[in-house]
């Protein structure tokens, strides 16, 4: 019996090494939480006590009611928890990762009030402490705070941990935000009371206590990272508003305090506060960006630089505010309809862009409202007044016009008008033929004009031309005539010379030389002449020649008888015809036999014979006539 009896404590003692937890439980309620965990309790029953149930509507007990336990185990040793008692769930922690947080909800606590989605915070140490939560008043449901990076001891029989991700408002970006929760949006208003302190929404149990709406918010994020209730809070990304180069922005503002019109008296046409207030602001934004709400404000972007519109079909400018335009349609006074191109050039003042916006709205507004009518009414009403022809033919002068006039209607608006241009102007087809084959008709009279005239001077060129040919004949003539000249003058004092040397041996002779000279002389003169007129006095001059050498010869000849006397003459001139070989007395072979004979010889021998002639004739006219 004393070693069964020592074998069954050794199996006792084996038992309990083995099974010490549990027996530490069982016999002393022993309970070890392990450091990365928490104990959630549940109580099973109470065992003194005749009031120890939860109230009407409470999950979690506080006070030591059976249920679910509000105060958890932190990690350690416990004793008494029984467990027949009790029951552990042993729960790890609460772990919220970076760039995240967690929205706590609550299962247990005070109702909200109604007209508020949201349970106000509490101090409970993070929602680690649920008994100082639901002690301090804690409401169930949706919390406003929330838990941020970390590791909490939560207990998740009371809390639900719901982990979101932060909020990032990315750069160039705004957030825009609307209240879940909070006082109603004043009467009249669209958007909530401008709150201060709430660190943009992250604290929104101080949105709350400075009076916050729900709903849209006039303030607005600007870009970074923020711990954001989502519960709370609604976030709508949009670009920052851009002002470009070249502009103002116009503010027009749905919310503030109705003020004071700052633009006098005389500006009827709209309501222009001060910043801040609702309706137009007076001063504009110039080129930028801006964190601007557009569900609480609008921006109308007026180019400050020259603006040109065109009322044209196929053309029309990067601003598009002359997408509507079109080409103008006129009707002349003779009945013809047109089509003319039209480009107006404006100018806004930034300082005047607000007085543009609160009478018209918009740029597009002024444009189709003012612009629009005025120059399409200002060019059909001056078509009415000419014809398509003068019309075209007096473009220049009703450009001026029109300048003139749409600068007058546009200064009443605000705007300058800088500039109004004419296009290009289409007259109707049939006219249009017309006038072409006019002008045809015109360019081709002008075309035969230019071609007679250059006919003209091609003649004028050939002539010249002809003419400068034939001056080298006239220079050749003009020089022949002055080598004829100087040759005449030579000849003429060669002449003269033999004629003064045969004057002193035959005066005849010397007369006849010298009348030869001038005859030689006049000839060689008439010749030059006669080259210089080449054709049409030729035969005069040749005639002229003849003419002078016949008359000098006969000259010399009478001033030969004159000197010698008829008879000698006579003689002399025989003997001169015989010497010369032309006349034969004697036969050539009684003299020599040979036709070579010298001529002076035959000359003696007609000498002889002339005498003998001379005697015989003497004789004979001294016989008595025997007739009578």
């Amino acid at each position: 019996m004393t070693s069964i009896f020592s074998f069954w404590w050794l199996i006792l003692i084996v038992l309990t090494v083995l099974f010490y937890k549990f027996v530490l439980r069982v016999f002393f309620g022993m309970v070890i939480v392990p450091e990365d965990k928490i104990g959630l309790v549940t109580k099973k029953f109470v065992l003194f006590g005749t009031d120890k149930s939860l109230p009407d509507g409470r999950i979690i007990a506080t006070k030591g009611e059976a249920g679910f336990q509000a105060q958890a185990l932190a990690p350690g040793l416990y004793w008494g928890m029984w467990i027949w008692q009790y029951s552990l769930d042993m729960t790890p922690f609460t772990i919220i990762p970076e760039g995240k947080i967690g929205l706590v909800l609550s299962k247990d606590g005070k109702e909200i009030p109604t007209g508020r989605i949201l349970a106000r915070k509490v101090d409970c140490d993070n929602y680690q402490d649920a008994t100082a939560f639901l002690n301090n008043g804690g409401q169930k449901g949706r919390q406003t705070a929330f838990i941020t990076t970390g590791s909490y001891r939560i207990n998740t029989f009371l809390f639900e941990i719901v982990i979101v991700d932060q909020v990032k408002i990315f750069e160039n970006q705004i957030g825009i935000v609307t209240a879940l929760d909070g006082e109603p949006i004043p009467q009249g208003q669209i958007a909530g009371k401008f709150t201060e302190g709430h660190n943009n929404f992250q604290d929104f149990d101080k949105f709350l206590e400075q009076g916050g709406n729900r709903g849209l918010q006039p303030q607005v994020m600007l870009a970074g990272s923020y711990y954001i209730n989502t519960w709370a809070l609604q976030i709508e990304q949009n670009p920052m508003t851009d002002v470009p180069i070249g502009h103002v922005g116009v503010v027009i503002s749905y919310i503030g305090e109705d003020g004071e019109d700052v633009t006098g008296e005389h500006f009827k046409h709209g309501n222009i506060v001060s910043k801040g207030q609702r309706g137009v602001w007076m001063e504009p934004l110039g080129p930028g960006k801006y964190a601007l709400n557009k569900y609480t404000t609008k921006l109308e972007l007026v180019p400050t630089t020259n603006l040109v519109l065109n009322w044209a079909d196929a053309r029309s400018e990067a601003h598009n505010l002359d997408h509507n335009l079109s080409t103008i349609t006129v009707r002349s006074k003779d009945g013809f309809p047109f089509n003319l191109d039209v480009s107006q050039i404006i100018h806004v003042p930034a300082n005047e862009a607000p007085k543009v916006i609160a009478r018209f709205g918009s740029m597009k507004n002024l444009v189709s409202q003012v612009l629009e009518p005025t120059i399409g009414n200002y060019f059909r009403n001056s078509a009415q007044d000419s014809d398509v022809i003068s019309f075209l033919s007096t473009r220049k002068e009703r450009q001026e016009s029109a300048r003139s006039h749409i600068k007058i209607v546009l200064d009443e608006y605000n705007v300058n008008a800088v500039d109004t241009l004419i296009g290009d102007i289409v007259p109707p087809e049939s006219l249009m033929k017309t006038l072409t084959d006019r002008k045809i008709a015109e360019e081709e009279q002008k075309t035969y004009q230019t071609q007679k005239m250059a006919q003209e001077q091609r003649q004028g060129v050939e002539k010249e031309t002809a003419i400068a040919d034939m001056q080298k004949e006239i220079v050749r003539a003009s020089q022949s005539v002055e080598i004829a000249q100087r040759t005449a003058d030579a000849t003429v004092k060669k002449a003269e010379g033999d004629a003064t040397s045969l004057k002193l041996n035959v005066n005849a002779e010397a007369e006849a030389t010298k009348m030869r000279a001038q005859a030689q002389a006049e000839a060689t003169r008439l010749n030059a002449s006669a080259e210089a007129e080449r054709i049409s006095k030729t035969g005069l001059a040749e005639a002229e020649k003849i003419m002078a050498i016949g008359k000098s010869t006969a000259e010399a000849y009478q001033l030969q008888v004159s000197a010698m006397g008829d008879d000698n003459f006579t003689r002399y001139k025989i003997t001169e015809e015989i010497a010369k070989g032309n006349i034969k007395v004697i036969p050539d072979v009684l003299i020599s036999g040979n036709s070579g004979s010298e001529g002076g010889i035959s000359g003696l021998l007609g000498m002889k014979l002339m005498e003998m002639m001379d005697s015989d004739k003497n004789k004979t006219n001294n016989k008595p006539n025997n007739k009578k």
